[in-house]
């Protein structure tokens, strides 16, 4: 496997805060430039500047633009410099929310430019990904046209580099702004060589751009169809489990198809807490998820690239937990209910039945179009509003702001925390811990007297055979240094019967929630009655009399021998469930007669990673080398782990999912990914 790049790469010219505003116009003057300042100004306050790798902006140049846009373009936009301000205005009123100043023209050039340099960066493995800090955005701007504070496609013009300049045939970019990505739409509709995906607020047509194609039945033309993929978010107050949702049972499946060589990021925040146009509920953290989730993929390769986001506190905060991310720092724990609304499982249910003629992943589904959806009577009541006067709302906004303000002030406080001076620990007690590719921190073994009298108080009915004991010494000293917060995550070589003493410990020393991932045969089945353990236990066949509950689920499944086929079972079940329960800490157990390959082993670690401030105990009872070495690379967070080919799943494990969702989706509620007649939802 080739060497990893690593180290983030950060790119921010000051000179993108000379475009402004010259004039008054109350749908423009939310494009300010301390949205780019001030979300620099706070990475400096988080020491987050100093761990990047600067990389200069340059000019993008004429030839690079015309990779998207139209020559008349690049000289209408070139003939701004030496305009007087009533020619600006002239100018700027031929297009839909669009502002000129004499130095808009020279940023935009920047802003594409810089965004080269990120792929450049990503690409030559200079480093391992990055993100830049543009204006103006360019996701709504089109071949021919400036619209909603765009002038070029930064993020197009990106893609079209990076497939001529290293011949790229797999693109995957995702837009989380909260408006829909049109111009980017509509340059990549009929190419499959580039994934579009875009959420945004949709109002069922209600909510600028107001297009019919920014539905879910988009879904590309000629030969990209399939490749664009709206997901239309059809009320406001949308928060964190709306969008997980959105990855689990839509997005991640389709990208780990799809297979990218390069992830690029349409990276408004806009979609987050407070901010004026998306009046959304997600906050900071869940950026920090969703990065990670990205970081899976094409071996680690992600280009963030600024779009919107207009609550400036809002906006710096979640560009700091995006950048954290990059960075490879433990992910906070995500709050808020982790359950989806109506709505946004109804949206999530048509995009699965619009897209599945063109996936594998959804060949099997049982997917079906919604048409009565919960929110077309609020329509009738948005039809006759309130004529409140501009300057009310634009009061009440700026109360909201300041609310908002405060509110992020202790929300960063509370799910913020020290990150452990140590990524990985382990014992070297068998003496293969010179083996791990990466920097495995060494701890020496809890000592003998002090195993004895701990079991003999509290685990002596979990200690059966000396094996067992012996390998106690090793176990808890990795573990301590994990419950401690010393160590990020931990590698113990164990018999997996002391796992169920591992699990006790956890417990008794205070975490609340511990979620262990058991794969392969189990000889002891911990007791899971009072929820503070939640066993997930995958093997090739029913093993135990134990009948699945809410807090011991039983997953039987068998690797393909051809490749990867676990993804729908993790993407579609395992992560939902966890994240769903919010879990302390992650144990992640592997005996004997393991059905999962490495590669099935490595995606569940990387992605569980999301989870509990990204604290992983992987507990192994067999040292195979291969296996040490993939769990060493992922928990360390070093790289991408190779996840092997992706096999869709058969139909017989497409129904053993649906069957065990059917099950436990009124207990573990981020499983919904359809909505049933009769249940009642929030």
């Amino acid at each position: 496997m080739q060497e990893m790049a690593s180290g983030t790469a950060l790119i921010y010219d000051e000179e993108m805060t000379t475009h402004k505003l010259l004039w008054n116009d109350p749908v423009c003057d939310i494009e300010v430039p301390e949205r780019l300042s001030s979300s620099y100004e706070q990475l400096k306050c988080y020491h987050l500047v100093e761990r990047c790798v600067l990389v200069p902006a340059r000019e993008g140049s004429e030839e690079e633009i015309r990779l998207v846009h139209s020559s008349e373009h690049v000289e209408v936009a070139k003939s701004t410099q030496t305009m007087n301000e009533e020619e600006l205005k002239r100018v700027s009123g031929n297009y839909d929310a669009f502002f000129f100043h004499p130095n808009t023209y020279r940023c935009a050039k920047l802003a594409v430019g810089a965004t080269l340099q990120l792929v450049d960066a990503v690409m030559s493995g200079k480093v391992c990904n990055g993100m830049a800090l543009v204006r103006p955005p360019g996701h709504h701007s089109q071949r021919n046209a400036a619209n909603g504070f765009c002038l070029f496609n930064n993020v197009a013009i990106a893609a079209e580099y990076a497939k001529a300049k290293y011949g790229l045939q797999r693109i995957l970019i995702v837009d989380w702004d909260v408006h829909h990505g049109q111009g980017t739409q509509y340059i990549f509709e009929e190419d499959p060589r580039v994934l579009y995906f875009s959420w945004h607020r949709y109002e069922h047509q209600e909510f600028w751009p107001s297009l019919k194609e920014s539905d879910y039945d988009a879904v590309g033309l000629g030969k990209g169809r399939g490749f664009n993929v709206n997901l239309p978010w059809n009320k406001v107050g949308m928060g964190n489990s709306d969008y997980l949702a959105a990855f689990f049972h839509v997005l991640l499946p389709m990208a780990f198809e799809f297979n990218p060589e390069l992830v690029l990021v349409s990276s408004g925040y806009d979609s987050g807490i407070g901010d004026p146009e998306g009046q959304m509920n997600a906050t900071p953290e869940v950026f920090a998820h969703l990065t990670h989730f990205l970081m899976q993929l094409a071996n680690g390769k992600l280009c963030v690239i600024l779009e919107g986001g207009y609550h400036l506190r809002s906006l710096s905060e979640s560009v700091c937990m995006t950048v954290k991310t990059l960075l490879g720092d433990p992910v906070p724990q995500i709050t808020g209910e982790m359950a989806p609304c109506l709505s946004a499982v109804e949206s999530i249910q048509n995009v699965r039945a619009a897209h599945k003629p063109y996936w594998k992943w959804l060949m099997y589904e049982d997917t079906s179009f919604l048409q009565n959806l919960s929110t077309r009577s609020n329509l009738l009541k948005k039809a006759n509003p309130n004529p409140s006067t501009e300057h009310e709302s634009k009061v009440t906004s700026n109360d909201e702001a300041v609310e908002v303000e405060r509110f992020l002030e202790l929300h960063m406080k509370n799910i913020l925390f020290p990150v452990p001076p140590i990524k990985a620990v382990t014992t070297d007690s068998k003496g293969s811990a010179h083996l791990f590719p990466v920097p495995v921190h060494v701890v020496k073994e809890m000592d003998r007297t002090e195993i004895n009298a701990l079991v003999s108080e509290f685990y002596a009915d979990l200690v059966k055979e000396d094996k067992t004991l012996l390998s106690l010494g090793s176990m808890l000293a990795v573990l301590d240094k994990i419950l401690k917060k010393e160590a990020c995550s931990g590698i113990a070589e164990s018999p997996t019967s002391s796992v169920a003493v591992a699990l006790r410990h956890s417990v008794r020393l205070g975490f609340q929630r511990v979620l262990c991932i058991f794969v392969g045969d189990m000889t002891m089945v911990p007791n899971t009655e009072d929820g503070k353990i939640l066993m997930i236990h995958i093997c090739e066949r029913e093993q135990t009399a134990k009948t699945s509950s809410k807090h011991y689920i039983s997953l039987n499944w068998k690797e393909d021998a051809e490749g990867n086929d676990f993804f729908s079972a993790v993407l579609g079940f395992i992560l939902p469930v966890a994240y769903s329960y919010q879990p302390d800490l992650t144990v992640i157990a592997i005996g004997p007669n393991r059905s999962l390959e490495i590669s099935g082993i490595s995606l569940l670690c990387a992605l569980l990673r999301g989870l509990a401030e990204s604290r992983i105990f992987v507990v192994t009872e067999e040292a195979e080398r291969n296996l040490m070495q993939s769990v060493a690379k992922t928990v360390v967070g070093a790289s991408a782990p190779h996840l092997g080919l992706y096999v869709p799943p058969t139909q017989e494990k497409v129904n053993k999912i649906k069957m065990l969702k059917d099950q436990f989706q009124q207990e573990w509620k981020m499983l919904q990914c359809s909505v049933k007649d009769g249940i009642s939802r929030k």
